[in-house]
């Protein structure tokens, strides 16, 4: 039905057989978790073109009920609104994806990493993770984490950029002995870690061991480096190359 649609703006009033909630579970196995836009006809009052208010125009108030994913250039939404002769009936739409840029900033001011990563994947999403107990996860492991990292978990909660990079809710020590601590990982085996440098963690450089064992050391925190990979198509672990637009795939249940 996608298929149909196209890559362009589009939408599809289904067959009355089709069960709305079991075609959003396929999509949520697919995309992951949705964001609500319309419940029993009440439209999220936050809804804006940032978070794929488009899906609705084409239903011109009729909506019911639309969820909606972020998925590389596009918004996919479904759901049910009410056709011309006022019938509530399963729906699909499509509808192109843009993002401003990563935000600017003046010279010699600190950038705020996250918020950039938040404006790169069109987060908006409210914290998935707000009450994460961090002085307990640190008195296990022994060691103080850096600040952005955690509010990426925080904020994100479990899932994966552009559907690839898989975020750790907490770091994988299995590397201790060698200094390092794994915070996300790929589906090709690539593993990001920090090497434990000195007594401050947000001054840990980014360590990527890949698969084959091969260590590759980046002078950044977390938060920038994930930045640096969606957009610098020069980056060696780029994914810019793949996707224009980027997104975060929530594994959070629906």
């Amino acid at each position: 039905m996608l298929g149909q649609l196209g890559q362009g703006d589009g939408y599809m009033h289904l067959p009355a057989e089709v069960n709305p909630q079991q075609l959003t579970d396929l999509l949520s196995d697919r995309y992951g978790a949705p964001r609500t836009l319309v419940l029993d006809g009440f439209t999220d009052p936050t809804a804006d073109e940032s978070s794929g208010a488009a899906l609705l125009v084409p239903f011109e108030g009729r909506a019911v009920t639309i969820r909606a994913w972020a998925y590389g250039n596009q918004w996919v939404g479904t759901g049910t609104a009410r056709d011309a002769e006022g019938v509530v009936r399963p729906v699909l739409a499509v509808t192109r994806r843009t993002l401003p840029e990563p935000l600017a900033t003046a010279p010699g001011e600190e950038p705020d990493w996250l918020r950039r990563l938040l404006q790169i994947t069109g987060w908006t999403q409210p914290a998935q993770r707000p009450g994460v107990d961090w002085a307990e996860v640190e008195s296990r492991l022994g060691l103080d984490l850096p600040s952005d990292y955690k509010r990426m978990v925080e904020t994100f909660g479990e899932g994966a950029f552009d559907g690839y990079l898989g975020l750790n809710q907490e770091p994988w020590s299995h590397w201790r002995e060698e200094g390092l601590l794994a915070w996300a990982g790929t589906e090709h085996e690539d593993t990001y870690c920090w090497r434990i440098d000195g007594d401050d963690p947000d001054r840990w450089p980014v360590l990527v061991r890949s698969f084959d064992g091969e260590d590759l050391v980046f002078a950044c925190g977390t938060a920038e480096f994930v930045c640096r990979i969606l957009v610098d198509r020069h980056h060696p672990y780029t994914m810019a190359r793949y996707f224009d637009t980027h997104w975060f795939l929530s594994y959070r249940d629906a």
